[in-house]
């Protein structure tokens, strides 16, 4: 998560679109420039009287910002910073929490390749059993076979789970977004069961606290003031100008104010459009807070659900099938039952390892998406 949030291009891409939203900032308060022209030219008249020689024009404008259109001006690029601190902010998040994510997948697999190596060794060790009850004519061949195939099946479901480690592996390297060490092996223990608040008072946490339900509201706000900036601009805005006009005789000087006439565009265009987009905000805020809602119930109740599974497997469910494998693997060395029966408690003692650790790494998940739903500061 540290190499993650230093290195994550995504966290340098939002942190230079926060900076560029603050220097928006900076152009929004700067106020128009003035203009000035220069125009000189000879004059020659040919009547007498008349006075022949350089001509100059000189010319000066400042335009004015009268009424709200410097503050509804600054208001919109302050919009557009809080939205770019709270888009950090929720980038931030998913980046961290997609870490989490592949960090504890590729302990799932680590952890599901031990259980496949074992499985392994359970069945190998039991085949060179069965081989030998068939090389002193106990037991036939047939059963060899079915050890043998046993064998080859183990071995093919730990092949695969090895495949899968190298990709989670690759998806780890690609969720912190920078090289890792190829001997890397990441190692942690998973979180400890927690009792989780009312579904009522997580609901209110996340409402309050998500940084994409924060940024959704801040692009309301944000709508609203490039409403606000849009119709603020409809005013006509004045400019003082100043001439100078110096015939080689008798100068001139005149003062006054340019006016721009809103006669053929009066924006309507420019308004309606900013109102538009102002009604699809607010329709794409409700509905981001219908999906949080929505996935923020979903991992409390996949939470609830898998701690009531690891309660079942650790009340008795692991030791009942460990202990079946162990009646049926003696029975069948005392001749009451057959490999079948052996092959059977083995594929379930497995499955149920299994489940175990999938329960274990589902519970952790729920958590992961529970930690993001309710906006949990992942690193201080």
């Amino acid at each position: 998560m540290a190499l993650a949030e230093q290195n994550h291009p995504l966290l340098r891409a939002g942190a230079a679109q926060v900076d560029a939203a603050r220097a928006a900032m900076v152009t929004a308060k700067a106020y128009p420039n003035p203009e000035s022209a220069l125009m000189a030219g000879r004059q020659t008249f040919r009547v007498p009287g008349n006075v022949s020689g350089l001509n100059t024009n000189l010319t000066f404008s400042q335009p004015l910002e009268l009424g709200p259109l410097r503050p509804a001006r600054s208001a919109l690029a302050e919009r557009g910073r809080e939205s770019s601190e709270f888009n950090l902010a929720y980038t931030r998040l998913a980046v961290l929490s997609g870490v989490r994510r592949a960090f504890f997948q590729v302990l799932r697999k680590q952890s599901e390749i031990a259980i496949q190596a074992e499985n392994v060794r359970l069945v190998e060790e039991f085949r060179q059993r069965t081989k030998v009850r068939v090389d002193v004519g106990e037991a036939g061949r047939l059963e060899l076979i079915r050890a043998d195939s046993e064998v080859a099946t183990a071995r093919a479901a730990a092949s695969a789970a090895r495949l899968q480690y190298v990709s989670f592996l690759a998806q780890l390297r690609g969720a912190v977004g920078t090289t890792l060490d190829g001997s890397v092996t990441p190692e942690a223990a998973l979180d400890a069961a927690a009792a989780l608040r009312p579904l009522e008072e997580v609901r209110a946490e996340a409402l309050d606290r998500h940084p994409l339900l924060a940024l959704t509201r801040s692009e309301v706000r944000r709508a609203e003031a490039r409403l606000a900036f849009e119709v603020a601009q409809r005013r006509p805005q004045p400019s003082i100008r100043a001439e100078m006009d110096r015939p080689p005789d008798t100068p001139t000087y005149r003062f006054g104010v340019a006016i721009p006439l809103p006669l053929w565009n009066k924006r309507e265009g420019p308004i309606a459009e900013a109102e538009a987009q102002l009604r699809q905000t607010r329709a794409l805020a409700e509905s981001r807070r219908v999906e949080i809602l929505a996935a923020l119930e979903s991992a409390y109740g996949r939470y609830e659900v898998s701690t009531q599974q690891l309660a079942a497997f650790e009340q008795g469910l692991l030791r009942e099938a460990e202990e079946g494998l162990r009646a049926a693997e003696t029975a069948y060395r005392l001749g009451e039952r057959g490999i079948l029966d052996v092959l059977d408690a083995q594929r379930v003692l497995r499955t149920v390892r299994l489940d175990f650790l999938n329960a274990q790494f589902d519970r952790q998940a729920a958590l992961v998406d529970l930690d993001e739903l309710r906006g949990v500061e992942l690193r201080k």
